[in-house]
């Protein structure tokens, strides 16, 4: 039996999956890493723990299931996105550590280079709608100023899975989603911008090849064979950025499809042939999977985050239960929409592109002494809904979304968010049994399509089973815009509130 291993690499950790030819889960196991935080801005991994993680994952995979490693022929990646690990000629890693996906430590090369070359115009050519020192081509600014003796050594950069993808198989290479991330792809020409590259002055050649996703880059070397427990026959794909591997597994290569991932940073993604780009609100761009189309989105960064800071801080007595969230949710069942007049914005990591000003804060309002913990949940619950529906509102103003959304991520377990967010989006919200693992399926898919098990990534749809539909509920859908309203205006003040913290904090 032909079996195939996804792996995704997240921000907390590596999650691998085994899958059989049909595409099926047999089985899966996690294994987390540490994210280090050494100054504010600089959000720090090891590589190396990428690695030991993928190979613990592996052995446990393996281990748990029986499975024989002559059976598995192809894997592939889903890896985090807007990393550069640099290697030196010897193919020696010139870090212990590299900047994630979050770090922000490149604000002023950011500005320094929108000095010279026009940040609209950079934009619209990248689509990359992050805050711009996340970008990788801003982190090697900033590293080719502050560690000239480590950027002059510097013989390519590799992203996150096309790091592991190197340690499996020794090979250099970049998809088109991963290489959209950069901070220099050219959307529509479908190639590292020169242009910009000389605006950096950052030496296109350290950049790897770019090839599809489903480019069989290798097989394993003996070494990598060996340390993971396979066979050294087994493939390995180029794979794909988590953003694009998730829309993927989510809902396939359908020209309009939509759907939301509500994890620890939350987003609304739409699947379309041509790249939904906005110079005001900036809606973030990545290549899709399928090269013949573009996954477009807004998010918020601290999404699931914010409610785990909530269960953190205000239900201490919950946070080591694992049912906690659960319990969260129960306690609100008797408070009214609108919390009772208490109003949360979860901008706990700072503002995204839709935002009055990124330097905005996340904050409960309305606040009186009557308000108890079980209001302050749900207007937690709320908030972040109501900051998502802002994102749904700018993606329907560029393109025609259907009437149904799908959502997946950790909070999409809960059926009372699930109902929360149907009266608040006024749309149906399907759950379906794919849920966290689309972006691994995402990946498995690639697997499946470089070891010739599948032609069109459209089969992915077969396999969502739908476990929960909320529909919108008039008299709630009514009460929810007139609130959504007053969560608009208190997010303009806390935006205004953090540019005044800015100037004289």
């Amino acid at each position: 039996m032909k079996k195939l291993i996804s792996y995704d690499l997240g921000t907390g950790g590596a999650k691998a999956s085994l899958y059989d030819s049909s595409l099926n889960t047999l089985a899966r196991s996690f294994v987390e890493y540490e994210t280090v935080y050494p100054e504010p801005d600089y959000h720090e991994q090891s590589p190396k723990d990428w690695w030991n993680s993928i190979v613990e994952s592996t052995k446990k995979l393996l281990k748990e299931t029986g499975t024989d490693p002559e059976e598995v022929v192809c894997l592939a990646l889903s890896g985090a996105s807007l990393v550069t690990v640099p290697l030196d000629a010897q193919d020696r890693e010139l870090v212990e550590r590299v900047p994630i996906w979050s770090d922000k430590r490149a604000k002023a090369e950011a500005e320094e280079f929108f000095s010279r070359y026009e940040e609209r115009t950079w934009y619209l050519r990248t689509g990359n709608g992050f805050p711009a020192p996340c970008y990788s081509i801003f982190k090697l600014i900033w590293l080719k100023k502050h560690k000239p003796e480590i950027y002059q050594r510097i013989d390519c950069v590799l992203g996150s899975k096309d790091y592991i993808n190197f340690r499996l198989t020794g090979k250099r290479y970049m998809d088109y989603s991963y290489a959209s991330g950069t901070g220099a792809y050219d959307l529509t020409e479908k190639k590292m911008s020169e242009e910009i590259l000389e605006a950096a002055g950052i030496d296109g050649r350290i950049f790897p090849k770019i090839v599809p996703s489903d480019f069989v880059v290798g097989t394993l070397l003996p070494q990598a064979a060996k340390e993971l427990g396979l066979g050294e026959h087994t493939k390995v794909a180029c794979g794909g950025v988590d953003n694009a591997c998730m829309a993927l597994g989510s809902v396939a290569n359908v020209d309009g499809s939509v759907y939301t991932s509500l994890g620890s940073s939350s987003w609304i993604a739409v699947n379309s042939k041509k790249p939904v780009l906005d110079a005001e609100k900036k809606p973030y761009v990545f290549a899709h999977i399928d090269d013949t189309m573009y996954t477009s989105a807004f998010s918020i960064f601290a999404g699931g985050s914010s409610l785990r800071w909530v269960r953190d801080n205000l239900c201490r007595d919950l946070a080591k239960e694992k049912n906690a969230y659960d319990v969260m949710t129960k306690e609100i069942l008797d408070v009214p929409e609108g919390a009772g007049g208490v109003i949360f914005n979860p901008s706990l990591a700072g503002g995204t592109s839709q935002d009055k000003s990124i330097h905005i804060r996340g904050g409960f309002v309305g606040l009186s002494l009557g308000t108890d913990r079980a209001a302050m949940i749900r207007a937690a619950m709320e908030g972040i809904a109501m900051n998502l529906k802002l994102s749904l509102e700018e993606l329907e103003r560029h393109t025609r979304l259907g009437n149904e959304i799908q959502f997946c991520g950790g909070g999409a377990k809960s059926e009372i968010w699930m109902q929360m967010f149907a009266d608040i989006f006024d749309k149906v919200i399907v759950k379906t049994n794919i849920d966290q693992d689309a972006a691994s399926l995402g990946a498995a898919a690639i697997a499946a399509k470089a070891a010739g098990m599948m032609e069109d990534y459209r089969v992915i749809l077969q396999l969502h089973k739908r476990e929960l539909e909320c529909h919108p509920r008039e008299e709630k859908v009514q009460r929810y815009k007139k609130l959504q309203k007053i969560f608009v205006h208190i997010s303009d003040v806390l935006a205004d509130l953090g540019d005044f913290m800015k100037e004289n904090w």
